[in-house]
């Protein structure tokens, strides 16, 4: 599943589909009829965590990428057909794959809360601590990856933002120190800039120093691997270094 960085630089190589008119939409979508968009102009490419947002002045599209989704942006079109392709006056394509698209309404759309997406100019960590201080049993593998609160954080991140805090997973958000809780919330936008910069570059797997790792780099042991919390998501951390604050 693309976590956020990845859909920002999406929405990056799609902005000059924004004020563009649709001179053909099909594929396999069934959530909707793709020929409405035919006739209208894109007036905004949006991300919010791991959506992508399409608006036009009729409909509003949300895009999730699943586990598989991929994109393809004025290129030959795979061999698969695309779940939904677009293409503008101009010429411009953009052909989306294996993912889940459908229209939401306006109510909806309005209350995507921006300040909560960690790649967002409106991001508000003082937001984010709140939330956190306000879920005292939460355990901090399932807090990094509640959306609600870091939209666009993923699994990847988790695991790095917890071992560069030194934190263990199964700590719990009312007994982590305040120092620890700002670290938390303040690394979890750090971590998704550096991902972002090293996604660019094609180096992403490189900088991993927890994510599906097996020694520690501080404590030269074995990393222990297991699902936990409520998300029950891979957590790889290490017992010696990363404290537990229960």
């Amino acid at each position: 599943m693309p976590e956020g960085p990845s859909l920002y630089i999406l929405k990056e190589l799609a902005k000059d589909f924004s004020g563009q008119a649709i001179v053909r939409a099909d594929g396999n979508v069934r959530a909707f009829d793709p020929a409405r968009l035919v006739g209208q102009c894109i007036t905004a490419i949006h991300t919010w965590g791991k959506h992508f947002l399409i608006e036009t002045p009729e409909m509003v599209l949300r895009v999730h990428f699943l586990l598989f989704g991929t994109y393809r942006i004025n290129e030959t079109r795979e061999g698969k057909v695309p779940r939904l392709s677009i293409e503008t006056a101009t010429g411009d394509e953009l052909n989306l794959y294996a993912c889940a698209i459908r229209e939401i309404d306006r109510d909806a759309y309005a209350a995507y809360d921006f300040s909560a997406d960690v790649m967002s100019e409106t991001w508000d960590p003082k937001k984010a601590r709140k939330k956190l201080r306000a879920n005292r049993d939460m355990l901090a593998c399932d807090a990094l990856l509640d959306q609600d609160i870091f939209s666009g954080v993923g699994n990847i991140i988790k695991n790095e933002v917890l071992f560069r805090i030194r934190v263990h997973p199964l700590s719990t958000m009312g007994a982590l120190p305040a120092p620890k809780l700002r670290a938390l919330v303040d690394e979890a936008r750090q971590y998704s800039f550096d991902f972002l910069e090293w996604k660019r570059q094609y180096v992403l797997k490189q900088h991993w120093l927890a994510h599906a790792k097996k020694i520690c780099p501080r404590c030269d042991i074995p990393y222990l691997k297991a699902k936990l919390g409520r998300s029950n998501r891979r957590s790889f951390y290490c017992e010696r270094c990363q404290k537990r604050y229960d």
